[in-house]
């Protein structure tokens, strides 16, 4: 049995391949570089560079390599990039998507994971946000996400195909043997741009907003290790390959940290005290996002292993 990967020269799929082959598992990686790096596919995984919406490479890829299951990363994730083109991020996550579940049911396979994104839920009016609250996305980015999820659910009815679908928040760390990371030098993750001030990749870090109705005035964020998030989507993939049944999940660990707490800590762990800048808030920014966990770990039994900001950090610097 054969795991293919979508999106694994990115930085959480790259996680999921190193996670896999760690458990011993055979992994095919199908990329195609298009903001993944290929130094970041691990050497023991099988690299094809293509596109996931080619029905006839992935057919291909199914049958050469016996595929039993897939985990589907691929796609864009940068939420303004999705305001100013956004019949881009539809092309890219919800046609795209669209064409792997039509070739995977084509060919049998039965299982599918998909990486989801708490930008389904929008702007949350509760906290902690559980898998049952309204889904309402601000953004082409979380409508394309939500758009594949409801694929996703109304394929099942008809087909032989069972998913897990993992909703995170704000991913972040970096392989603790130092093999893969967040490398995108536009990424705009809160830990990757601050350890990019730290080491004077920036010349300064901006804080959009100091009055929301917070403790400090920042907004709060839920924040997960990629590693503990990599471990969930294999946990996942085992639940499915012994029968389990279609689900949603939150992944996170329930524990919310302010903009103004996640630099500081940043100074800490690096021992730089880097200039910051404060600026108005953001357009559609919440105030509060923190996740409601408690079902992925009923379900799955997963139980976070590296729930400590300065850990994530440490790693996220190294």
């Amino acid at each position: 049995m054969t795991v293919l990967v979508t999106g694994g020269a990115g930085y959480i799929g790259s996680h999921m391949v190193l996670a896999l082959v760690d458990a011993g598992q055979s992994v095919v990686v199908l990329d195609n570089l298009s903001t993944g790096f290929l130094w970041l596919v691990y050497a023991k995984a099988h690299f094809i560079k293509g596109d996931c919406g080619d029905e006839g490479l992935v057919a291909e890829i199914i049958q050469e390599h016996s595929i039993d299951a897939v985990a589907h990363f691929a796609g864009s994730i940068v939420v303004p990039d999705s305001v100013t083109d956004p019949l881009g991020y539809y092309f890219n996550n919800t046609v795209k998507s669209h064409a792997l579940i039509r070739t995977a049911i084509r060919n049998k396979v039965g299982r599918f994971i998909f990486s989801s994104t708490a930008a389904v839920y929008g702007d949350a009016k509760e906290n902690p946000i559980r898998e049952t609250s309204p889904l309402n996305p601000v953004s082409p980015y979380g409508t394309s996400k939500l758009m594949t999820e409801l694929m996703l659910r109304d394929t099942v009815a008809a087909h032989p195909l069972n998913y897990v679908v993992l909703r995170y928040f704000n991913v972040a760390g970096a392989d603790l043997q130092g093999r893969s990371g967040q490398s995108s030098q536009r990424a705009t993750h809160l830990i990757k741009v601050a350890t990019q001030a730290a080491l004077g990749e920036r010349s300064h870090l901006d804080v959009f907003g100091t009055d929301y109705p917070t403790p400090d005035g920042t907004c709060l964020r839920d924040y997960i290790h990629v590693s503990d998030l990599a471990h969930a989507h294999v946990l996942a993939l085992d639940y499915l390959r012994v029968g389990g049944a279609r689900t949603t999940l939150n992944c996170d660990y329930s524990r919310g940290y302010s903009v103004l707490q996640v630099i500081e800590a940043v100074k800490r762990v690096s021992g730089v005290d880097f200039e910051t800048r404060l600026q108005d808030r953001r357009a559609d920014d919440p105030a509060m996002l923190i996740a409601g966990a408690e079902r992925i770990q009923q379900t799955l039994g997963w139980k976070p292993a590296l729930d400590d900001l300065e850990a994530i950090i440490a790693h996220a610097l190294a």
